[in-house]
């Protein structure tokens, strides 16, 4: 049975930051979204770090979501969670964060996409598209072609994630992609928010 909630706007641009002054760079460049991925920290320091960014996401006007867990996205006040493949599902995100607030899942085939949609998932998280250094441990890259799969299946947005630049941003949304989450075109940029702003341009947002 579907999970019914309401449809909340999901930015087409999510920038993925390990430390709130990635975050606030991202800010300056126009994100309208940041995904605080953070490792190694306890508890408290991420708690403390999320709320910075998200004070820095309300000046700004954008969203944060947290990576992982839900407690920390209550506690600082963030918009919503993302859960990965190994994290809590995605019916157990809705029910903790109730309606109001987005809750992604992160899928690699259509099945899995059209689970998250119906356990209430507000967008799905897809890839790795491309092949990255970012993250070790990644299976193989779907390519646009997997995208496109998942997006045909299902109607809540595609979010397409790792390897992305903005030259990759024009055929992943002839794919059928809402967006993109990046981490190196920025975390690794000269100047984040340059290339932030350069994202947004590609996706036309």
């Amino acid at each position: 049975m579907t999970l019914h909630v309401p449809k909340l706007h999901v930015p087409r641009l999510h920038v993925i930051a390990d430390c709130a002054s990635l975050a606030d760079a991202a800010f300056r460049g126009g994100a309208p979204a940041v995904q605080v991925r953070i490792k190694g920290s306890s508890d408290a320091e991420l708690l403390s770090e999320c709320k910075h960014i998200v004070a820095a996401a309300q000046r700004s006007q954008a969203v944060v979501i947290v990576n992982d867990r839900a407690d920390i996205a209550l506690a600082a006040g963030a918009d919503g969670v993302h859960g990965g493949a190994d994290d809590l599902p995605v019916a157990v995100l809705r029910r903790l964060l109730g309606g109001n607030r987005l809750v992604g899942g992160t899928a690699r085939d259509p099945h899995t996409a059209l689970r998250h949609q119906d356990d209430g998932a507000s967008y799905v998280g897809v890839g790795p598209v491309y092949a990255t250094a970012t993250k070790d441990g990644l299976p193989e890259p779907l390519g646009p072609a997997g995208v496109e799969k998942v997006a045909a299946a299902v109607d809540i947005p595609v979010i397409a994630i790792a390897g992305i630049t903005a030259a990759r941003v024009p055929e992943l949304l002839d794919a059928g992609a809402h967006g993109v989450a990046v981490i190196g075109a920025v975390a690794n940029a000269a100047d984040p928010a340059a290339a932030t702003t350069e994202l947004l341009e590609a996706l036309g947002a």
